[in-house]
This record gives structure tokens, sequence and C-alpha cells, in this order.
């Protein structure tokens, strides 16, 4: 097939892990017979010094152009002034409202070889699969903003086709899982959590009653992460309740660099990238881990191209390059010699 992917490396380690992840792409075209164009774009930090804007129109223009988008990271130092007009996170969030890209997907497994890398006890981790869908361009992070010397607010809102939307998509997601679905609010506090376990309540009895629901809240959900993560099939919730526990969830799988997301609208075309930041402790020292932007990749095979039977095998080289012991320097184990972000994607491309 052919595909047009806009290619957004961004700030700090950005380049370095989107420079393996369109590595694997290219491979999987010449393996599979795929035509893949793969262009770049501005966003973030660099797209502010260039452009003065975190978004630029032409950016915008070409990721709509696009079947699907490869990010790597926003942000750093440099752009971290909150006083700011432009700041890179705010290109970031345009782009997925101005797409429409209302679902973020984020899967956590445990690879065996790395259950030490965590710092939970192995038997806590035995059996994790879980994959948490977060609400993107909702809540708090798009409501209307006030600051005065002293006093600030950002206003949290939820529609209910907003709610409906993303549950629905958790739904859909459940039934080909182990059609379990955990609702994280915080309903005995904030009206737009109410409104959340109510609309999700509806949807689930009248249009999913194969599927088992609870409802959670988050600061039970967030322990429960970290004492019982196996008993989690599906999770969905709210932009900032997602963003925060899913960056907790990085400790079961024992790093940031280890995990992937897709964030997907009504259509196939989405915007894939790791969990991570930017990493600017760690920028140009070529020691990243591009495992979770390559894990990306396979998820734009997988629900922007519906190349299937690629996404695993970009999935299984991972896994097979893991288990040879292909390692940087986050998940080695003590006294492990580590490898570099470029020795990491060759691996998977020669797994591939």
């Amino acid at each position: 097939m052919k595909a047009s992917i806009l290619v957004l490396a961004g700030d700090g380690i950005g380049p370095e892990v989107t420079a393996q992840g369109t590595r694997v792409l290219r491979a999987v075209g010449t393996k599979f017979g795929h035509n893949f164009a793969l262009r770049d774009g501005l966003l973030g930090g660099i797209a502010i010094d260039r452009t003065g804007t975190a978004l630029p129109p032409e950016t915008l223009a070409m990721a709509w152009a696009s079947d699907a988008i490869l990010l790597g990271a926003v942000g750093g130092p440099k752009w971290d002034d909150p006083t700011a007009d432009v700041r890179p996170e705010q290109g970031l969030l345009a782009i997925r409202r101005e797409l429409g890209l209302y679902a973020n997907l984020r899967p956590v497994t445990i690879h065996p070889k790395l259950v030490g890398a965590s710092t939970l006890r192995p038997e806590v981790l035995e059996g994790v699969d879980l994959l948490v869908v977060r609400e993107l361009i909702g809540g708090i992070y798009f409501g209307e903003k006030k600051r005065e010397p002293d006093r600030a607010s950002d206003l949290c809102v939820y529609t209910s086709d907003e709610v409906r939307r993303v549950v629905r998509r958790a739904c859909e997601l459940a039934r080909g899982r182990r059609k379990k679905l955990t609702s994280v609010d915080k309903a005995n506090v904030l009206e737009s959590s109410r409104l959340w376990r109510r609309i999700t309540d509806e949807l689930v009895r009248k249009e999913y009653p194969d599927l088992q629901l609870e409802h959670v809240l988050v600061d039970a959900c967030a322990m429960y992460l970290a004492r019982r993560p196996a008993s989690f099939d599906v999770i969905v919730t709210e932009n900032m309740f997602g963003d925060i526990l899913t960056d907790e969830a990085s400790v079961l799988a024992g790093s940031m660099g280890l995990l992937p997301s897709a964030s997907l609208g009504d259509g196939p075309r989405g915007l894939y990238e790791p969990i991570h930041g930017s990493a600017p402790d760690i920028a140009g020292r070529g020691i990243a881990n591009p495992y979770a932007t390559i894990l990306s990749v396979a998820m734009l095979l997988r629900y922007s191209l519906g190349l299937e039977r690629e996404a695993v095998a970009v999935e299984s080289a991972v896994s097979r390059a893991i288990d040879r012991g292909v390692l940087t320097a986050d998940v080695a184990p003590p006294g492990a010699p580590a490898v570099t972000t470029e020795q990491a994607g060759r691996a998977v491309v020669e797994a591939l």
C-alpha cells in the first residue's frame, strides 16, 4: 500500500527516537512491499524558534494531508517560562484538537525480561495487560483559564457527547479484550465526574450489556495500579486523570521509554507518540530508549493503516530485541552494559 506519514520529531530526545521509528517504518515497507512517504514538519519548541508559533499552519496542513502522524516529544528548559505567551505544549494540544483526536490509547504490558526494571515486586506484575483510554481534547486542559496576581483558575468542562464518544471507543476495545471496563472519575466531589459516571452507566447498559463495568475513584485507582494492576483490563477516564495515571503506570513496565500511545478520532488518521517527554537531561547523548516510539509505529500500522500483520511483526521484533538483552540504560540491569538508541533501533530492524 501507499501511505503518507508526517514525522514531527519535536524537541529534546524527540529527533533521536523518531529517527529509529522511521528506520523501522522503512524496514517494514521494504519487507512487506509498502511505500511509505515520510515528510518532516515542525511542532513544539523548534517550531517556536523557527516560526514564532508552536503549531505552524504549514504543519497542520501537512497533518490533514497525511494518513498518520509520528511524533517525538515537545518542550524543554529553553521554553519553560510559565508566563510566556507561546509554549511548546500549546502546539501539541492544538494539533490534537484541530484533528479531533479525542481518544488516547495507552497500552501497558510487562515483558518478562524486564520485570526487574520495575520497582514493584514481581508477583504484583504477574499478568498485567491493561489499556488506558484517555479523553484527550476536553476537560481542564482545554477549559477557560484566568490568571491574576493573586488568583488563578482553570475550568473543567465536559459535555455528554464528549463523554459518550470516548467511552464508546473504550467499550469497543474492551469487547475485543477481556470485556471488563473500569471508568475512573472523582464523582464524590466533581460535577463533571458525576456527568461522566451517569453517561457511562447509560451507554454500557444500553449498548454494551456484555461488558463488566466498574466505577473507581481516581485516588483509589492510583493505589490499585500499584497494588493490583493485573485486575484492570480497559480503563477509561478524563484528560487530566488519564495523563497522571498513565505516567504512574509506566512504573509497572519499568520505564516511560517502553510505553507507546495512539491518539485517534472518528476516522483512521491518528497521531502516534511515546508517552515520555523530551528528556532534555539526556538529549543529544544517544542513550534514549526508542522502544516506545517503535511500538507507537506498530500502533500506527494497526490503527491508521490497517496493517495488523505488520504491526504484530514490529511488536514481536521489539520483544525479540529485549529477549536478546538489547537494553538502553533506563531498563538495563545494574552493572550490565547498556546499548545506544541507534543500537536498539538496529536490533529491531534485524529482528524484523
